[in-house]
């Protein structure tokens, strides 16, 4: 880690532990755009990133956040050059590989969300694998948004709860919030606290549509490169100074 990565390990004394979100889910924008700035090829923009999400994740857990959601492929995402798709689709494999072991160790949990049958073999294969050796872990729960959609996942659900309703299992009258989340792809993970969009954009683009029905939002035009421990720390001062009602007064 670079020394900017590297500063502010322990928990800034102007943040409230009990204050903190327990769940950050991020939007990791802008990998490209930085690369374009440091005349670079956008490939290097998502080597670049990776070591972005590296340090979140640390950073995280070092804070005591207890999970992190990352989006790093969307169901949009095949329409980029297929060089690049080629190149992510290898880069997530390579990273999987060569990480599995240090988060082993660090007490990670990871998991995947999304059509993972759509992906290449091979990277399934390292996504199982990765899956598995974690599972008993339980210190930061970390999971990765991998060909991912929110409006792909509502519709998937409404199939497996019509198919379930068809079949006799289910009455209409027995369908609730309950019921409808337990046939998402993120069955079992909580709702997001905060999400963290970087570049200055200002939509979901397809993110935890459902998840996201309360979750504070915080836009920042910082590059996903250039999104360090610095950066998180304004993210969490903003988080901190929201008053969540839920829809009560």
């Amino acid at each position: 880690m670079t020394v900017q990565q590297t500063q502010l390990q322990d928990l800034p004394s102007d943040l409230k532990r009990e204050l903190l979100p327990q769940h950050v889910a991020v939007i990791m924008d802008g990998n490209g755009r930085w690369a374009k700035r440091q005349g670079l090829p956008r490939i290097m923009g998502h080597k670049a990133g990776v070591d972005a999400l590296k340090d979140l994740l640390r950073c995280s857990r070092d804070w005591g956040i207890q999970a992190l959601t990352a989006y790093a492929f969307s169901t949009e995402n095949w329409k980029r050059p297929q060089e690049e798709v080629d190149f992510l689709m290898t880069l997530f494999q390579r990273v999987l590989r060569q990480e599995l072991r240090e988060m082993v160790k660090e007490n990670v949990q990871i998991r995947f969300v999304g059509n993972l049958q759509a992906l290449p073999p091979v990277l399934q294969a390292e996504i199982s694998r990765s899956i598995e050796e974690t599972q008993k872990n339980r210190g930061i729960r970390f999971t990765v948004a991998t060909n991912y959609g929110g409006r792909q996942e509502i519709l998937q659900a409404c199939r497996a709860i019509a198919e379930q309703v068809q079949q006799g299992k289910l009455q209409p009258h027995e369908i609730d919030e309950a019921v409808f989340e337990s046939h998402l792809y993120t069955a079992g993970i909580a709702d997001p606290d905060l999400l963290i969009r970087t570049s200055g954009e200002m939509r979901l683009s397809n993110f935890l549509l459902w998840q996201m029905a309360y979750g504070e939002i915080y836009i920042t035009d910082a590059l996903w490169p250039d999104f360090n421990r610095a950066e998180f720390h304004r993210a969490l001062c903003a988080y901190q100074q929201r008053e969540r009602r839920f829809g009560k007064i």
